[in-house]
């Protein structure tokens, strides 16, 4: 699966505006961080606003989900009756594998024992626009540090290790 740059560049050209009204509203210079979190709230009124206490509303780049959890947030998507994700979002097929033998072996034996899931998430993530991944594809942490996270994007997974993006400049929550 390749990078989905339309959304990054979308990101990109509006950043310079929106840093820029962060600045002028709050009336100082921004950090990194600020300049991330302003760039991805939805309806700020900078009037209001009060560090550390204030609640914000966060529009996310991109979501990843692993196989795992992603079949309960799937199901309660399913219900909300939407027809397509809003953001950019990808399935990974990677916590089911449990490891005991070998990759190969490993890899066959979780294809196995959970097609019927694997089955479930691959038609979802096709019919809800989603990206799949599937079983074998790569340790979904990994898969997204190296194809997803570009600085100055926002990210939520359903992973643990997605805070790792962190690392490249990505306000990534999981």
């Amino acid at each position: 699966m390749l990078l989905e740059t339309g959304p990054i560049e979308k990101l990109f050209s509006s950043l310079e505006q929106k840093h820029e009204n962060a600045r002028n509203n709050l009336g100082r210079p921004l950090t990194v961080v600020e300049k991330n979190l302003y760039s991805h709230m939805i309806d700020c009124d900078f009037s209001k606003l009060e560090r550390g206490t204030s609640d914000i509303v966060l529009q996310p780049d991109r979501v990843a989900m692993q196989d795992a959890t992603a079949q309960m947030a799937i199901l309660q998507f399913m219900s909300a009756k939407i027809p397509e994700v809003a953001v950019p979002t990808t399935v990974h097929c990677d916590h089911l594998i449990q490891a005991y033998i070998g990759a190969d072996k490993d890899l066959v034996a979780a294809e196995d024992l959970n097609r019927e899931v694997y089955d479930f998430l691959r038609s979802a993530s096709m019919k809800y626009s989603m990206g799949f991944w599937k079983p074998g594809s790569g340790i979904i942490h990994q898969v997204v540090y190296e194809n997803y996270a570009v600085p100055g994007t926002m990210m939520i997974g359903t992973d643990s290790h997605t805070p790792n993006a962190g690392g490249l400049g990505v306000v990534a929550i999981g």
